[in-house]
């Protein structure tokens, strides 16, 4: 996969933004020395757990997290430290935005900075096994949700459907469609279709922009 400075993951909850931006953050690690995580999520900061930040750490991968998550403040005012993502221009970060547009509001406060300086991609991840997201209309009104309230626009979708360890190949494939469709509304395209590692080489050859996921975090978001 080709990076931009900024990766920005957008999503509704259970999507699987968070195994994303963990093992998007490995694999940048490999290409750049100073490389991110940053946590933009207000309503449920998965990153705060002592796993994830050990695995960050064994790595040389900062984490960026707000103090105020958790807190009851709708629109918390950023620490100095997530400033780094716009600030630090040698930095490579991958942003876990949050669910919803709610989730997004956060990133409203550094999304004039990332839009002025114009390397970065805001990614889109969908996932048609979830619930509140089984067809592309209701998927698009997410993503226009999300978009209005951080202030900033997708440039393309990451096709992270999925049933958990239950994922079979059959699985991935048939969300292909509806990837397409959710690309066909929006004007986006799909930059990338994840599986599991198990999985990767029987798919290899049959879906473009493939990206193995080494690593499950949990809980899936």
């Amino acid at each position: 996969m080709n990076y931009k400075r900024v990766t920005l993951l957008c999503g509704h909850y259970g999507s699987g933004k968070t195994n994303i931006a963990v093992n998007m953050a490995l694999d940048l690690k490999k290409r750049y020395d100073s490389v991110a995580v940053a946590d933009l999520d207000i309503v449920n900061p998965y990153f705060r757990t002592k796993d994830s930040a050990k695995d960050f750490e064994e790595n040389g991968i900062r984490l960026i997290v707000s103090e105020y998550a958790n807190s009851n403040l709708d629109i918390p005012a950023l620490p100095q430290d997530m400033y780094a993502i716009t600030d630090d221009k040698s930095l490579h970060v991958i942003i876990d935005v949050g669910g919803d547009d709610r989730g997004a509001l956060a990133l409203g406060r550094i999304a004039p900075a990332l839009i002025e300086e114009n390397d970065y991609e805001m990614l889109l991840v969908v996932n048609k096994f979830r619930p509140l997201t089984p067809d592309a209309a209701s998927t698009i009104e997410v993503m226009r949700e999300i978009e209005a309230a951080g202030g900033i626009r997708f440039t393309g979708i990451a096709n992270n459907s999925n049933l958990g360890d239950e994922t079979t190949a059959d699985d991935v494939l048939a969300s292909l469609q509806y990837a397409d469709e959710v690309s066909e509304l929006s004007g986006l395209p799909v930059v990338m279709t994840t599986v599991k590692e198990d999985l990767y080489n029987g798919l290899s050859g049959k879906i473009e922009n493939l990206f193995p996921m080494k690593l499950q975090a949990r809980p899936i978001d």
